[in-house]
């Protein structure tokens, strides 16, 4: 067998979080760094939180409000004849 082809263990590799905790496991690496671990994951905490740096889910909420504040709420029927009368008033506009 050749020697020198496994990596060296170690037995005490330091993992640190992105929230801080830091704990000891046996690794490849001496120290491993992780975005997510059990004190921080959702699924271990119960509580949900988001990393939304592009305000997507704040946008999301607010076009959602908009809508529901608003008579948004049309039958067929109604949104059909708007469009109607926005056709006849764009072709009355172009003669």
């Amino acid at each position: 067998m050749k020697q020198g082809t496994h990596p060296k263990y170690n037995a005490a590799a330091t993992v640190s979080c992105a929230c801080g905790n830091t704990f000891e496991v046996g690794s490849t690496q001496a120290t491993i760094r992780a975005e997510l671990c059990s004190t921080c994951h959702p699924f271990y905490t119960g509580k949900q939180n988001f990393v939304d740096t592009a305000r997507r889910i704040e946008k999301f909420q607010d076009k959602a409000t908009k809508l529901s504040s608003t008579d948004a709420v049309r039958s067929k029927a109604e949104k059909e004849l708007a469009r109607k009368a926005k056709r006849a008033d764009k072709t009355a506009a172009g003669k």
